[in-house]
Parts: C-alpha cells; structure tokens; sequence
C-alpha cells in the first residue's frame, strides 16, 4: 500500500465489500411476480423493496440501510454514485450502530457482558460510536461511561447525557499519554471492575488508575476499545458488505470511505487540526491492519472542499451530512473522474449534519436561499472562503 499523508479509504468497509469482487459472475436482478430482488451469491442475502417486518428492539432497526443516487454527483460526473444511507440506521442514527452492536453481542457471547447485572460500557470516541453505544447499552440493560475529547461539537456531549450516559470531556492528548480519552476510558473500566471485586488489574497497574466513582458499585466495567476490537470490522465485513452487494445485484466499480476507527491520531489535535471529526492519520490500529492489503488507492481531501461540499449536497439535492460524509462525497467525485464516466462508485453517508451544527456546520454556515453553485466551485475550495 502506497504510503499516503491523506484519509484512507475505510478498511472495515472495504473488507466487506472486496470480498464480493472475487466473484466473476456477477448476479443479476431477478424478477419473480413482478417484485424485483436483488441478490448477493456470497451470503443469500435478499435486497427487497417494499415495507420492513416487524423487529425486536430498538437494536432490530440497524443495518439494511437504503442506498441511493446521489443525482447531483451522479449527472456531474457521469458516473452512477450512490450512497448508502447509514444516517438512518435506528439506534444512534450512525454508520457506528452496527459495530457498537457488534461489539455488544460478542462481549454478551464470550461471557464478558451480562444484562441488567450493574456492568458498564466505556469507551474513548469523538462521538458517534459514544452515542450509538449509549443508545444500546440502554437497550440491552447497560449503563455507559463515554469520554470524548473536548474540542469535539458540544451537541454530543449534550446528545449522551440525555441517553443516560455519563460523559467526561477530556483535553486532547497524544494516545501515548495516559489522559488521552481512550486511555482514560480504559482505565476507568479497570477500575470499575477493580471496585466491584472483579480482579483485572495489578496492584501496580490499580495504584495508576482513577479514583472509583461512587456509582460504580456492582458489575464489571468493559472496555468496548473500538479501535482494536474487531467486532468492529466485522460488522461490516458480515453485515455493511454484503448488503451493499445485494443491492448493487454485484455490480461494484469502486468503494469509497474514509478511515474512522480504522486510524486514530497519536500527536496532540492542535498539529492536525481539522474541522472533520473521527478522522485521523497518525497510528494505523488493528482494524485498518486487518485489510489495509485491499487498499488500491487514497484520496486527499480539505477541509475547505469538505464544508464546501457539505453545503452543494444541501442546495442541490436537500442532503443534511455531517463532516465524515461530506469528506466521502469529495472522495467519490474524485475518484469518478479518474475512472471516467459509466462507472458505479458507492460510498457512506455516515451521519446527519444535526451533531455538527456548532463547529463543522458553524464553519460551513447558511445555505442561503437561490445560489447556483458550481462543482468546481467546490472541488476547488480554499480555507479563505470559510473564514
């Protein structure tokens, strides 16, 4: 794999969906009473129009998310560009509900979590895998303890609270030190399961761990630790992956994504500095390692062209993303014009620009009412023309 200064594409989800090119024969969409399926070789999975059955749970609403064409994108390049509409998915409203129910069932499978038994769930994140572990661990009979950075967009932080969370904003840090979010996210489920009775930490490894919080009283802490758990990866690779095969009847050019979880920054967030949250560069984690080999190419991408495009995919076609996406939908245009026209590019919209409103979309600021933007406009935007 070239070794790119830029956002990678996101290995969890490419792992899936590469998989499903090893296949020659490509299915086709069949018709049968007049209801057309699409249908993936590789897991019998069925993608089926019509209404969805009834679920169990709030946790029955994630995954079989729809896949769209992005017209605007589409009739600019010339390429079909579609985008699968994870903002939709029923618990956190993310691309993170899949893997924090993924990492809530195996940890149940491997006798780690128990329900309504006092365990909690930490984790370190920069808010959408926060929000949909919040969200189930309520669900699923849990309590959460979520620490996030505290330069992250304050309406998450707010969003946890009201789910019941207990939320600790920390200063940024190097993933070196011990205060960085995710190493204080770790240390606190030690601690918890330590206070509990639970023996899983050393009286020297203890004698480095916070202050028992006095709710923690009974049950285990768990670590969900997200950026080497391949739950994560897996979610995708059972789940995101083969869907968007179904629905595509095989017929994939190019996958694009950035890498959230899949990379994670190590030096201190004022020396990279951006306005897109959950993306970093810095330390390649397990998830990436686990297909960082079907990585065929990276893609640079501005903050400038993603606020930019943030604000076309509002006027143009009534799309509301959050910085993530709008990064991705950069990704796919550039991508569709080194393929050239007739080709199919799919990508995420990994959350609604609702839990960017105070710092990605005050940065973007109004749409305004009639503008006629162009996309060049957009491809070619500069940091000035956000200032």
């Amino acid at each position: 794999m070239p070794d790119h200064s830029a956002a990678y594409v996101g290995t969890a989800f490419v792992a899936g969906v590469c998989l499903a090119f090893a296949y020659q024969e490509l299915s086709r969409p069949r018709h049968e009473d007049n209801v057309t399926e699409q249908v993936s070789p590789t897991s019998g999975l069925i993608a089926r129009p019509g209404p969805p059955s009834i679920v169990e749970g709030i946790e029955g609403c994630i995954g079989n998310t729809p896949l769209f064409r992005i017209k605007s994108l589409s009739d600019e390049t010339g390429c079909e560009i579609l985008g699968k509409a994870e903002f939709l998915n029923g618990a956190g409203q993310s691309s993170k509900d899949r893997v924090a129910l993924s990492m809530i069932e195996i940890a149940e499978e491997e006798g780690i979590l128990t329900p309504h038994s006092g365990d909690t769930i930490y984790e370190g994140t920069s808010g959408s895998t926060g929000i949909s572990l919040a969200t189930l661990a309520r669900a699923k009979g849990y309590l959460a303890h979520i620490c996030l950075p505290s330069d992250q967009a304050i309406e998450k932080s707010n969003l946890l609270l009201k789910l019941g969370a207990i939320v600790d904003r920390v200063p940024p840090a190097p993933i070196v030190e011990k205060d960085n979010f995710v190493n204080r996210a770790r240390a606190l489920a030690k601690t918890h399961t330590a206070s509990s009775g639970i023996p899983s930490a050393s009286a020297e490894e203890q004698s480095d761990l916070p202050a028992a919080d006095d709710r923690m009283t009974r049950g285990r802490g768990f670590f969900a630790d997200q950026f080497e758990n391949e739950a994560n990866w897996r979610a995708h690779y059972e789940g995101t992956g083969p869907e968007l095969y179904a629905q595509c009847g095989g017929r994939i050019d190019a996958f694009v994504a950035g890498a959230g979880t899949g990379e994670e920054g190590t030096r201190r967030r004022r020396q990279v500095d951006t306005i897109v949250e959950g993306i970093g560069i810095n330390r390649v984690t397990a998830n990436f390692e686990a297909g960082k080999e079907l990585i065929d190419d990276a893609v640079r991408v501005t903050d400038a062209q993603a606020l930019a495009m943030a604000r076309w995919l509002v006027e143009k076609d009534g799309i509301f993303i959050g910085s993530s996406s709008a990064v991705n939908c950069i990704a796919a245009v550039k991508t569709a014009r080194k393929l050239g026209p007739g080709h199919r590019i799919v990508t995420v919209l990994s959350d609604s620009g609702s839990r960017h409103l105070s710092r990605f979309w005050a940065k973007a600021g109004d749409v305004g009412g009639a503008v006629d933007t162009k996309l060049e406009d957009v491809m070619n935007a500069r940091d000035e023309d956000f200032q």
